[in-house]
């Protein structure tokens, strides 16, 4: 598989290491816990899934269109960069886009298998650290499948961008055990899921769309547990604490915004960089587009009590504050209804199918049966 090498991503070679901050936290209470993390975690364990049979990889995809998705939703689509290519340069600027967005989810996924691994050593509650273990399952069920995709049908991938490896650090690097919670449950994995979800609902290739509808039902539970988990601890914090976590909130949300510019694939086309990330931070449609991806994030924030002027005034600034009325529990019902739905849908054909071939091996055993009558 090609590796396209962004040089500003840290770490040398293939590997990123640094010390783990914090503290291992045993607790000998195995008796209690909170009923809604129970429930979570019960359903959890119900929803585990094999990515190998429940997702069709026999599919074909074309690398240069794995999406499919509307030129005019393209990033650059308008832009005078955009109107000097030619038919073949822009198919491989989709085939670029495309590694560029799904080596993002994989690094993001690594470090969530990471930072939930980290849960479970460092948070204080039983429940949570039972179903943080589920979520380290989950997380590597993602990274298996998004890499699986890139080496298999797009042949090409690139390093971590550097935004989300900031954050990835920061929140990794923080002794204090709800940081890596507020770091990915919240900020990542928030953005990530408003990131899938555009995708899913854009793409008519049926590969991609399974692989983003089955990932989201996953990781609407995970949203779900940072949510539950933090909005507990959040209430008994002093006001110098939430000060802390607000402005590591306001920080994560900018790395966040301005990490979907795609600044390395316009480097490595070649593209004029002036122009392009003009374009990218001023074009109509990447405004849009950042302002989709809080639809999760905003309203989570405002939930766990993290909403003081700071805060505010950052999403205000960004234009997303009014994201913050968003019914976060009907968006992710509707994540995990949509996998359900497509799940009864490739059953429906998979019937229909087997019927169309039992009518038609039907009709030639009669065809036979007549012929040899006469």
């Amino acid at each position: 598989m090609e590796r396209v090498d962004n040089s500003a991503a840290a770490g040398t070679g293939t590997n990123w290491t640094f010390p783990s901050a914090g503290d291992n936290y045993f607790t000998w209470e195995y008796g209690n816990g909170r009923d809604r993390l129970l429930s979570l975690y019960q359903k959890g364990k119900d929803k585990q899934w094999d990515s190998t049979t429940r997702i069709d990889w026999d599919i074909e995809v074309d690398p240069f269109d794995a999406l499919g998705t509307p030129e005019n939703t393209l990033a650059l689509y308008g832009s005078n960069q955009y109107n000097k290519l030619n038919q073949r340069e822009r198919q491989e600027m989709r085939r670029h886009m495309a590694s560029w967005e799904f080596s993002q989810f994989l690094h993001g996924e690594q470090g969530a298998m990471i930072t939930s691994a980290r849960i479970v050593q460092s948070v204080p509650d039983l429940d949570s650290k039972f179903y943080a273990a589920t979520q380290v399952m989950d997380e590597a069920r993602h990274a298996e499948i998004f890499s699986r995709f890139l080496d298999e049908k797009i042949g090409m991938q690139y390093r971590i961008n550097p935004n989300l490896q900031a954050l990835l650090g920061d929140a990794l690097n923080d002794s204090r055990w709800d940081m890596p919670y507020l770091g990915m449950q919240v900020l990542i994995e928030g953005l990530a899921l408003a990131a899938f979800g555009i995708l899913r609902d854009k793409t008519d290739k049926p590969l991609p769309k399974q692989i983003l509808a089955y990932v989201m039902q996953d990781e609407a539970r995970h949203v779900a547990f940072g949510r539950l988990a933090l909005r507990d601890y959040y209430a008994q914090l002093t006001s110098k604490e939430i000060a802390e976590r607000e402005e590591f909130v306001v920080e994560g949300c900018y790395l966040m915004r301005d990490r979907f510019r795609m600044q390395e694939v316009w480097e490595n086309l070649g593209y004029d960089m002036d122009e392009c990330m003009e374009y990218m931070n001023k074009g109509p449609r990447m405004r849009a587009f950042r302002s989709l991806l809080f639809t999760r994030i905003v309203p989570c924030v405002k939930d766990i009590g993290l909403w003081g002027p700071a805060v505010k005034k950052a999403y205000a600034d960004m234009g997303v504050l009014d994201m913050a009325n968003s019914d976060l529990v009907k968006l992710m019902a509707s994540d995990e209804a949509q996998a359900e739905l497509l799940d009864r849908e490739r059953e429906a054909e998979r019937l229909r199918e087997q019927q169309e071939l039992a009518d038609r091996v039907a009709e030639v055993d009669d065809a036979i049966a007549a012929g040899a009558a006469e």
